[in-house]
């Protein structure tokens, strides 16, 4: 099981009430009035952006009629919501992002494709620091913070109970010299390495002579699945300037559509090692 992550719990929990109160026939505005609410705070509530408390969530799932064993498991999502990760505690780092690395931090697997350059959770610390370094929106001074924190983040790909992680890469983030020849070379046997040691990482390659590899273009997205039966996956999309939440569910199948057609184009796991030792080699 995934480590708890307090933005996970939230999520779980304002999902899981919301799906209860259509369960019952109560419109928005009607219940919030009947528990308390103004209808704007309640929407809040409903959205993740205001939390509930012991004292706030009893009238809620007392006018929801919540049996027992349910009542437990919602009171035990509002206490765990109310920690703060690691990523919380950072000024470098907006609130959408905050929310990704919570979802990232707690979720059961993962699937990301990414063209261009090596995904986050797979970036040594070299070529972490020379993406970082060349973003011109970001200051000297805040490099070697946002360096440790990409750094921790890889974390979840470790330890007892690791995230399952799919990454599918254009060959062309095999060739990008990110940092210089040697900085690409060192991320490249280290890609290696986890396809020798970890089960819980694939990585597959759409080679330059796949029929339809271009077909996705530039794009950088990311898929992650909860262990929890509540939870729908959680899209992130990504672009040059700017990462958000892709929350329409129709959205989200499209990407997990777009992810199924990247795969079919990959080498396999066998041939992706192969073909990222070549690289490295050189």
């Amino acid at each position: 099981m995934a480590p708890t992550s307090p933005v996970v719990a939230r999520w779980e929990l304002v999902r899981r009430l919301r799906e209860l109160r259509e369960q019952r026939g109560f419109d928005s505005a009607g219940f919030a009035r009947a528990v308390g609410f103004t209808p704007a705070n309640w929407s809040h509530v409903e959205k993740g952006r205001r939390v509930l408390t012991g004292n706030t969530i009893g009238p809620v799932l007392d006018l929801l009629a919540v049996g027992e064993r349910e009542r437990v498991e919602l009171l035990a999502l509002l206490a765990a919501g109310k920690g703060r990760g690691w990523w919380s505690r950072s000024a470098l780092i907006g609130p959408e992002l905050q929310r990704y690395y919570g979802m990232e931090y707690g979720a059961d697997s993962i699937r990301s494709y990414d063209s261009l350059v090596i995904p986050g959770l797979l970036q040594t610390e070299a070529y972490a620091r020379a993406l970082i370094a060349a973003d011109v929106m970001i200051r000297p001074a805040q490099v070697e913070q946002l360096v440790a924190m990409r750094m921790r983040r890889r974390k979840r790909l470790h330890g007892h109970d690791p995230v399952a992680l799919t990454a599918v890469v254009g060959e062309a983030t095999l060739v990008q010299r990110v940092g210089g020849q040697d900085v690409l070379c060192a991320q490249l046997e280290y890609l290696a390495g986890l396809l020798r040691t970890r089960p819980n990482v694939d990585i597959r390659v759409i080679p330059f002579a796949a029929p339809d590899g271009a077909v996705l273009g530039g794009a950088s997205f990311h898929l992650l699945d909860f262990a929890s039966e509540y939870l729908p996956t959680f899209g992130w999309a990504e672009s040059a300037v700017f990462g958000a939440p892709v929350d329409n569910p129709d959205q989200v199948h499209d990407l997990a559509f777009a992810f199924v057609r990247a795969l079919d184009q990959s080498l396999t796991r066998t041939e992706s090692l192969a073909l990222i030792e070549k690289y490295a080699a050189v």
